[in-house]
Order: C-alpha cells, then sequence, then structure tokens
C-alpha cells in the first residue's frame, strides 16, 4: 500500500484552537472563543521559555566590535546567551581563530578596578533587560572599527518564541511541540470556563506528560559540558 510520501504536517492557529477546545469539553462557538485560545498559547509558550531551553529557538548571532566601545544591543527579543567566543581575523581561512570568552556575574565585573583598560576582551557580562538587553565586554575592545573591524563577538543566544498571530499563520516550534500545544492550550482553555472544571486533572496529566515527551527529545544529544555561572536574578 502506497503512503503519502509527504512529511510536512502543521497546524494553523486556527486549527490549533479548535483542536484544543474539542479537547477541552466542547467546540469553537465565536470570535471571542478564538481571542482567548490566543492570549493563552502566547502565555503558555512564554510558561515554555521560563522552564528552561527551546532547542529550535536558539540562534547564532555576531557582532563587529569597535575600539574603545564596551557595550552593545542584543536583538530586543533576545532571552540570554547560551555560548560565546571572540574571532578574530574573521574569513580568513588561514588564521581565523575562535578564542575563548568567559562569561561574568555582575559582582565580578562591578569588582574590576579599570573598566577601560584596552585589550582583546576576555570577559563578558549579559544585561537582561526588558526591552533593550545588552552585553558588555571586558577589556573594553583595542582595535576595530564599525566598517573594519578586527574582533568579532560570535555568539548564540536563544530568543522569545513567536506570537500566535492572527489565525492563519503556523506556530514557531518544532513539529514535536504540535501535540504539546494542543494538549497544553486544552488545559489552559479549561482553566478559565466553570462548565470544564471536572476536566482540568485530566488535561493537567495529558499536557504533562506530552510535554515531558517533547522536551526530553528536544534536546542537545552531544556530551555535555557544564559551566559554572553565578546568577545575577
Amino acid at each position: 500500500m502506497a503512503t503519502s510520501g509527504t512529511t510536512d504536517f502543521n497546524l494553523e492557529f486556527t486549527e490549533i484552537a479548535e483542536e484544543a477546545w474539542e479537547r477541552a469539553g466542547r467546540e469553537m462557538r465565536s470570535g471571542y472563543d478564538l481571542k482567548t485560545a490566543r492570549r493563552s498559547m502566547n502565555l503558555m509558550t512564554i510558561e515554555w521559555q521560563n522552564r528552561g531551553i527551546n532547542m529550535w529557538t536558539i540562534e547564532e548571532k555576531t557582532i563587529d566590535l569597535v575600539k574603545g566601545t564596551a557595550t552593545y544591543d542584543l536583538p530586543a527579543d533576545t532571552i540570554d546567551i547560551m555560548e560565546q567566543v571572540i574571532r578574530t581575523n574573521n574569513g580568513i581561512t588561514a588564521t581565523q581563530s575562535d578564542l575563548n570568552i568567559s562569561r561574568i556575574s555582575f559582582a565580578t565585573y562591578s569588582s574590576i578596578p579599570n573598566k577601560l583598560t584596552q585589550a582583546r576582551p576576555i570577559q563578558i557580562v549579559v544585561h537582561r533587560l526588558r526591552d533593550a538587553p545588552q552585553v558588555t565586554l571586558w577589556p573594553v575592545p583595542d582595535q576595530g572599527t564599525a566598517l573594519a573591524p578586527f574582533y568579532v563577538l560570535k555568539y548564540w543566544r536563544m530568543r522569545r518564541i513567536q506570537d500566535a498571530g492572527s489565525g492563519v499563520e503556523t506556530p514557531d516550534m518544532t513539529f514535536r511541540f504540535l501535540p504539546v500545544v494542543v494538549a497544553g492550550l486544552a488545559y489552559y482553555i479549561a482553566m478559565k470556563a466553570p462548565e470544564l472544571v471536572e476536566r482540568l486533572p485530566m488535561l493537567k496529566a495529558a499536557y504533562d506528560e506530552q510535554f515531558g515527551i517533547a522536551a526530553g527529545e528536544d534536546r542537545e544529544k552531544a556530551a555535555i559540558r557544564l559551566v559554572p555561572r553565578l546568577s545575577n536574578w
């Protein structure tokens, strides 16, 4: 028997909301039902980001460093930086080199006597600000301009999951989280509907099970490298 030959199944937000309402115990009947489901889905994906790393949201970025400039803006949707290196001779095959740069706490940075010292940066502090996250380097870069950078900060960041959208967009997540988003949204919806309260334990158990399965698969499969880091929050 022939198979479909396709592997691109996905759901638009409206379909996710319909499936979630049905699992919660009733049909989606109005525009408000869709609106409240969208709000719940956005809150739920924020909850996922508070749980830890979502592998599909990790992106590689670079910042060209300028002599005498210590602090640089990150994209506004940055949650945190996972890893970072200082690259020299960027793009030159024979001499390009990625050098370690250590992340330090605000307390450690504040204890540095001379924060204006210029040399190759060896330490970085991440400012996890609400609207404009930043990084500050020490020592301050001693070479490079915006047009001809000598150092490049190469980093891997975890970004925010995109919002649910207007209804026709597909969700910003890997396919293995589709069962999670439906199960979780059904639970979130039922919490707001008094007539569905008896289904909450079952819906919560289904959500937790699906999240555990997906999160267990959505992880780094290589050997883990543990890097001690002091929290500033």
